[in-house]
C-alpha cells in the first residue's frame, strides 16, 4: 500500500520503499523516465538508494512532472497544483501538480506531530504576507490544514496589521501558540515592536516557526544571526524552522540551531556540486539531494539548488556550533547506555512542558524489532546555488 511510506520503521523498510518507488516512477513519470534514459541508466542495476538518479529541480519549471495515471489532459479531473511565488514578474515559476492531496495532508500531520506535537493542542497564527498573495501556495495549504485540525477560534492570518497581532498574542499569553512566519515579516513585526516601544507579554509557550524567505525585502544575514534576533525579540528559546519547497510534499523541522531533521519517509543526501553522481561524507559542504516518498505521483528524488551538510556526527555538531562555549551535544546524539534513564526522564519533562517528545527518545521506550534502525541524518542548510523559492533557505552561508 502507498500509505506504508508513513510507517517506515527501519533502514530496510526505507531502502525497499525507495527502490519500489523508483521503479514505479520510472514506469509512470514520463519526464523522469526520459531523464533516466538520457543518462543511460539500466534500471536493473539500481539496487541501492545512492544509485537512484535525482531529477534536477528546475524540471518543475518547464515540464509536467506527473504520474500518467493522473494525467489531467487525459481525464476530466480538475487541475490541481502548487506554484512557487517567484521574485520577479518574468521569472518562470515551478509548478507541482498534485494528484492526491491526502498524501500531502498525512505528511503534514505526521511530521508536525513527530517534531512539534499534535496540531489539536495549538493555536495557529500565520504571518505570511507574500505567500498569502499566492493562491497556489503549498505553505498556505499546509498552515490552513493545521488550522483546520486545530479547530481553535483564535486561528488566523495577519498581513501587515501588526497592532492587532500584538494585541492577540498578549491576550493568548497563557496558551500554546504557534506563530508561522516568513523571515522578513517576523523581522517587520519586531521592528514594529521596537519603534512603538512595545513588548510581548508571552511566556515560553509561544513557538515561532520561521519558514525562511527574505525576497529582497531585508538585508541578507546568516541563519545564526537571524535566530539570535528572533530569540531576543520574541523572548523565547522556542525559535523553530521549517524546510520545504513547492516541489515537495514533506517537511523537515529544526528545533533550534539551524539543525534540521526529517521524518522517516524523507531524507537528505549531500552530493558533490562538481560531480552530481557522487556523494560527500558527513560534515562536507555540498548540494542537497532530497528523497521525499510522499511525492509518489510526481518525483521522489530531487536534486535541489540548495547547499548544506550532514552533521549527524557529534563532533561535527560541536564544530557546527563552535561559537557557543557551553554547547552540549543534544541528548539524541549520545550513545552512552548509562544515560538511558536520564534521557527518558528528560523526554517525559519535554512532553509535559511543551507537548512534544523527541522521536529518537521515544524509540528508546519502544521495543525495536528490526536490527537495522532508520539512518535519517540531521543536516544544516547553508545557502543556495540559485534563487529558487525554497522555504527555510533564504540566508547566506555562515
Amino acid at each position: 500500500m502507498i500509505e506504508d511510506m508513513f510507517h517506515i520503521k527501519s533502514e530496510t523498510d526505507f531502502q525497499q520503499k525507495c527502490l519500489e518507488t523508483f521503479r514505479y516512477q520510472y514506469q509512470n513519470i514520463e519526464v523522469y523516465r526520459k531523464f533516466c534514459d538520457y543518462l543511460k541508466i539500466n534500471t536493473n542495476e539500481i539496487d541501492e538508494v545512492e544509485k537512484i538518479p535525482f531529477l534536477p529541480i528546475e524540471t518543475f519549471k518547464n515540464h509536467l512532472v506527473l504520474d500518467k495515471v493522473f494525467d489531467f489532459a487525459q481525464t476530466d479531473k480538475p487541475v490541481n497544483f502548487f506554484q512557487s511565488s517567484g521574485t520577479t514578474q518574468i521569472q518562470t515559476r515551478s509548478k507541482h501538480f498534485i494528484a492526491d492531496f491526502s498524501l500531502y495532508e498525512e505528511s503534514i500531520y505526521k511530521s508536525f506531530e513527530q517534531f512539534i506535537g499534535k496540531p489539536e493542542d495549538f493555536i495557529f497564527i500565520g504571518l505570511l504576507p507574500n505567500y498569502s498573495e499566492n493562491p497556489h501556495s503549498s505553505l498556505i495549504y499546509m498552515v490552513d490544514f493545521l488550522m483546520k485540525k486545530s479547530g481553535k477560534p483564535e486561528n488566523g492570518y495577519f498581513l501587515y496589521n501588526h497592532k492587532e497581532l500584538l494585541e492577540l498574542l498578549n491576550k493568548l499569553n497563557d496558551k500554546k501558540v504557534i506563530l508561522f512566519g516568513v523571515s522578513f515579516a517576523l523581522l517587520d513585526f519586531l521592528d514594529f515592536l521596537h519603534s512603538n516601544a512595545q513588548t510581548l507579554k508571552f511566556s515560553n509557550a509561544l513557538t515561532i516557526i520561521e519558514t525562511g524567505g527574505m525576497k529582497g525585502r531585508k538585508e541578507e544575514m546568516t541563519k545564526d544571526e537571524l535566530l539570535k534576533i528572533f530569540k531576543k525579540g520574541f523572548g523565547t528559546e522556542r525559535i523553530f524552522s521549517e524546510y520545504s519547497m513547492t516541489e515537495l510534499l514533506s517537511q523537515a523541522y529544526s528545533l533550534g540551531e539551524n539543525i534540521y531533521e526529517t521524518p522517516n519517509w524523507m531524507r537528505v543526501l549531500i552530493r558533490n556540486a562538481e560531480d552530481p553522481f557522487s556523494y560527500l561524507e558527513d560534515g562536507r559542504n555540498g548540494a542537497i539531494n532530497i528523497i521525499d516518498l510522499a511525492n509518489r505521483h510526481s518525483c521522489s528524488f530531487i536534486a535541489t539548488q540548495d547547499l548544506g551538510r550532514i552533521i549527524n556526527n557529534p563532533e561535527i555538531l560541536r564544530n557546527a556550533q563552535n561559537d557557543k562555549n557551553d554547547f552540549e551535544v543534544p541528548r539524541f546524539a549520545r550513545n552512552d547506555d548509562n544515560d538511558l534513564f536520564l534521557e527518558l526522564e528528560n523526554a517525559r519533562n519535554d512532553k509535559e512542558k511543551f507537548g512534544f517528545e523527541d522521536e529518537s527518545v521515544k524509540m528508546l521506550r519502544e521495543p525495536q524489532h528490526d536490527k537495522t534502525p532508520i539512518q535519517n541524518k540531521r543536516f544544516q542548510v547553508l545557502g543556495r546555488i540559485d534563487h529558487s523559492d525554497i522555504r527555510g533557505c533564504s540566508l547566506l552561508v555562515s
